[in-house]
């Protein structure tokens, strides 16, 4: 069996500002550094982690190297980890993006599951990116516990793998809050849910995607 931490990276300047990301290199935000030093404590005092994992963008690696410079742990960045591709709607503020590609933007809220972002990635190819990542790293860390730094998106889809094995009820799972903790286990090839979204910890710091997204 391993354990998976899933953490969605703290508050970025660009969800301070309501822009689409994807694999736009955000910066963190004050809320943001401090949100990763108290899921760094929660963690720290809540599981025994064996190895932290992040996505190369700075706004997951900072979070998960927070956690693992607390735990004295090296933080391994993996490119694949990274938040889905927006293609045209990297950088894009939200209600920009539904008046400039409202069909594409209307999918990715009513039906995210069969959604693709313009000119960008699936979520079904999201889906079998993150989860070829996560199945590699948990045949290399049988028996431990792995924390996993990445954004909103790939916690989702993954999320969505462990409650209904299938990418296309992804509408059915709501989005993490930023430096949430989401625990899952796969035991014999089997992903099961334990904690989704935990965030008390973070207290009055706490902050979640706005409703247009």
């Amino acid at each position: 069996m391993t354990r998976f931490l899933l953490i969605r990276h703290g508050e970025s300047e660009a969800n301070k500002n309501n822009v689409f990301a994807g694999h736009l290199d955000a910066r963190l935000s004050e809320r943001g550094l401090e949100q990763a030093r108290e899921t760094a404590k929660f963690v720290a005092e809540k599981y025994k982690v064996d190895k932290v994992y992040a996505s190369d963008l700075q706004r997951a690696f900072i979070t998960g190297k927070t956690s693992a410079d607390l735990l004295g742990l090296e933080t391994v960045p993996m490119s694949e980890l990274r938040e889905i591709y927006a293609g045209k709607w990297d950088g894009m503020v939200f209600n920009d993006i539904r008046k400039v590609y409202p069909q594409d933007f209307d999918r990715w809220q009513t039906d995210i599951g069969n959604a693709h972002c313009t000119e960008g990635e699936t979520t079904a190819q999201l889906y079998d990116r993150i989860m070829t990542a996560l199945n590699g790293i948990a045949d290399e860390n049988d028996g431990k516990t792995v924390l996993i730094a990445t954004h909103a998106t790939p916690i989702r889809v993954a999320v969505t793998h462990a409650l209904y094995g299938d990418v296309h009820k992804m509408n059915q799972v709501a989005w993490v809050s930023n430096a949430s903790v989401t625990e899952l286990i796969r035991e014999n090839g089997v992903w099961t849910a334990i904690e989704i979204s935990q965030d008390k910890h973070l207290d009055k710091l706490k902050t979640v995607l706005p409703p247009n997204v």
